[in-house]
């Protein structure tokens, strides 16, 4: 279920230097743990609730999120950049799908996927795009891999808190099912590549092994579940590691290996 520390920010000790012997600031400082970036996630939910119920009352329209994407995308086409992958899939479309009028659930559909994609941008990612009922997104480490990995999981744990407290509470003045979000998380590195000559108008995308074991990672998520592979856990900070554990599988469960290891590669599940 979503997230390991404080909702919507990064929970900690007080900042560097702020006494001596303070390690855990300074373990904060080395690891990129930035205690005074948070998200108000009262006002966050807040404005979902206002947003979605004005999609389902109003047809409220939502301003598109990919222009920040696509500008960044374009100006780094062949590059191949270190990143974290975020995939969130949308659980009970089916159900809704059979329940209510078409446009009922694509205003649904639409209003999870946009609500989604304001969560992504307040933890400074950027959205690639919505894939039927799912959302791909991903975060650019820079130079502060560290900085990533706890943004991904801080984010996901906004994004069930915004389902839960923000999105389900408008769904249920209208009877409709609650919803829930399947969240796979990977890092590593990516080739931005464009599909066509035209610079400004043809397609940008991102490839890479890291897009596919999110993308598998995220598959074998329960409802409401955070999953992230290895290169995200082990660039977490390390209280946030402590709400983790590794996933056991079955056999035949989870067969992917480590292009590094050669090993079949870790899978985390958080469990606060």
């Amino acid at each position: 279920m979503g997230g390991g520390e404080e909702e919507g920010g990064r929970g900690g000790g007080p900042a560097a230097g702020s006494g001596k012997g303070d390690k855990s600031g300074i373990v904060d400082m080395l690891l990129g743990k930035d205690i005074s970036d948070q998200v108000d996630t009262e006002t966050l939910i807040n404005n979902v609730q206002k947003r979605v119920w004005g999609s389902l009352k109003r047809g409220y329209q939502y301003t598109g999120p990919f222009d920040e994407s696509d500008a960044f995308l374009r100006a780094n086409v062949l590059s191949k950049i270190e990143m974290g992958v975020m995939y969130v899939d949308l659980v009970g479309s089916t159900t809704m799908a059979l329940e209510l009028p078409e446009e009922k659930v694509a205003t649904i559909i639409s209003s999870f996927a946009q609500e989604m994609a304001y969560v992504v941008r307040q933890y400074g990612g950027y959205v690639l795009k919505f894939v039927g009922d799912a959302v791909i997104a991903y975060f650019v480490s820079g130079n502060n891999s560290l900085l990533v990995a706890d943004r991904i999981v801080d984010c996901s744990k906004s994004m069930i808190s915004v389902i839960d407290r923000g999105i389900n509470p408008v769904l249920n003045q209208y009877d409709y099912p609650d919803l829930a979000a399947k969240i796979g998380a990977d890092y590593g590195r990516v080739l931005i590549v464009q599909y066509g000559r035209d610079a400004r108008l043809s397609p940008v995308d991102l490839m890479g092994p890291v897009m596919n074991i999110a993308a598998k990672i995220q598959s074998h998520a329960s409802p409401n579940q955070v999953m992230v592979g290895d290169d995200v856990y082990t660039r977490l900070h390390p209280a946030t590691q402590l709400s983790f554990r590794k996933a056991v599988w079955k056999d035949g469960g989870w067969k992917y290996r480590s292009r590094v290891t050669g090993r079949i590669y870790d899978v985390y599940e958080y469990v606060s």
